[in-house]
């Protein structure tokens, strides 16, 4: 299938509406639609539990699956027919990502804020996890290693692993290696919506978790909001829905390279998004070529046209135009394709993961460079941040105060909560004060 052309667009003449448009995201214009289906197979799921899971696994991924869980003999199969060299590469993988989130452990805090008054924080594992590793028209173990090794770091007692089961009804080997790899205790061949009730309510056979990670289409994105906004679901890490890229470039990209990384995101699914913002008119026609040259040697050519016809070329007369362009649109990837992309760099505002210069497709970023891809979509780059090892803990406060702390502080609280109208809390204070007189008399 020929993809077709990304078609050219001027931002400079645009007004505020048409900018708007250009930069909308194809998986939004249904949104309601998508959020009402997703609602219904939740209410199914919490209704009827494993019937309801084996009803729906055949209605949307076309088989019927023996059980629901993976077994003993599947796992033991699985790592049998994943190859060394394919074993080798995920073990790597699994090595970069863990360092990266070892490294972001968090320090002990306690700081004697006033004198005799100690605040402390506690960081401590959320208890249990469901994590969601999508499969689509392909498996994901990449999305198994991001999300299985941070709960490991952290700690989390309980992870129970989720992925839509193949057409012969057994889960993907690699997912499975890896999950074993990592310590996941429990796996279930599950996905989309129903996927995530599961985990956020639980069933006879699906424990119910406190928390959801994992990207997927944009119903298994509607669905984590959903079960988010209800006090009976589950909490949910961030909106992760299709893939989607946007390459800032200018005069020194190399066209082969730029077209490249449009299509390994476009091959993701036909609602990916892929945006090319470039300071050069002559770089568009030569993406162009390179995108129906390297398109033609592609395994999944049909899905990459229905992704860039969803794609969008605009012209911008300068690099710092550029810069607005991709902080209004808040991608999920973003790659800066210039000349000297660290100059640019406090220039992003609003990007899940940024990838520097020529030598570093996001494809590292997908794998292994060690940085995790679980990152907001949807523009929500603007108020949320890719995953983390923090995102897999709690943090509790604590604090102390001696007698002769609460003395020198405590008439601070008084003052503030007869100023809120707050009575009963001043006289929390005053009752120790009272006290801490009589026994120093």
């Amino acid at each position: 299938m020929t993809p077709p052309a990304l078609e050219i667009s001027e931002w400079a003449q645009l007004d505020d509406g048409q900018r708007r448009r250009l930069l909308a995201r194809p998986a939004q214009l249904d949104l309601a639609a998508t959020r009402e289906r997703a609602r219904e197979t939740i209410q199914q799921v919490r209704e009827s539990g494993d019937r309801a899971l084996l009803e729906l696994t055949e209605r949307f991924d076309r088989v019927r699956v023996e059980s629901l869980e993976v077994g003993a003999a599947e796992l033991e199969s699985a790592a049998e027919s994943v190859s060394a060299a394919d074993r080798a590469a995920l073990d790597i993988a699994i090595a970069t990502v863990g360092r990266y989130h070892e490294a972001q452990r968090s320090a002990p805090l306690s700081i004697e804020t006033a004198p005799g008054v100690v605040c402390e924080r506690l960081e401590l594992p959320i208890d249990s996890v469901g994590l969601y590793v999508p499969a689509g028209s392909a498996p994901l173990p990449s999305t198994a290693i991001m999300l299985a090794v941070p709960a490991r770091t952290a700690g989390c007692r309980i992870r129970v692993l989720c992925t839509p089961p193949r057409a012969d009804g057994r889960a993907d080997p690699a997912v499975l290696y890896v999950a074993r790899a990592c310590g996941v205790q429990r796996i279930f061949k599950l996905g989309g919506a129903q996927g995530i009730a599961a985990l956020a309510y639980g069933t006879e056979s699906v424990p119910r978790v406190d928390k959801i990670f994992g990207p997927g289409n944009a119903w298994v994105a509607a669905a984590k909001q959903l079960v988010a906004a209800d006090p009976e679901g589950a909490a949910c890490d961030l909106p992760a829905g299709p893939s989607e890229v946007l390459v800032i470039a200018d005069d020194s990209a190399r066209p082969d390279f730029v077209a490249a990384d449009l299509l390994a995101q476009a091959e993701h699914s036909a609602d990916a998004q892929v945006i090319l913002v470039a300071t050069s008119r002559e770089l568009f026609p030569r993406v162009n070529e390179e995108l129906l040259r390297q398109s033609g040697q592609r395994k999944r050519s049909a899905i990459i046209s229905g992704a860039l016809a969803n794609g969008r070329a605009i012209f911008v007369v300068d690099l710092g135009t550029a810069f607005e362009v991709s902080n209004r649109y808040a991608p999920e990837h973003l790659i800066i394709a210039t000349e000297q992309p660290r100059k640019w760099l406090a220039q992003v505002t609003s990007a899940g993961s940024v990838f520097l210069g020529h030598w570093t497709p996001e494809v590292l970023g997908d794998y292994c460079s060690g940085a995790n891809h679980v990152l907001p979509t949807y523009g929500y780059a603007r108020s949320y941040s890719g995953l983390s090892l923090a995102d897999f803990t709690r943090r509790i406060t604590v604090q102390q105060a001696t007698r002769d702390g609460l003395a020198g502080l405590g008439p601070v609280a008084q003052r503030l909560a007869l100023l809120e109208g707050l009575d009963a809390h001043a006289h929390a204070v005053a009752v120790r004060l009272g006290a801490a007189q009589v026994a120093a008399a």
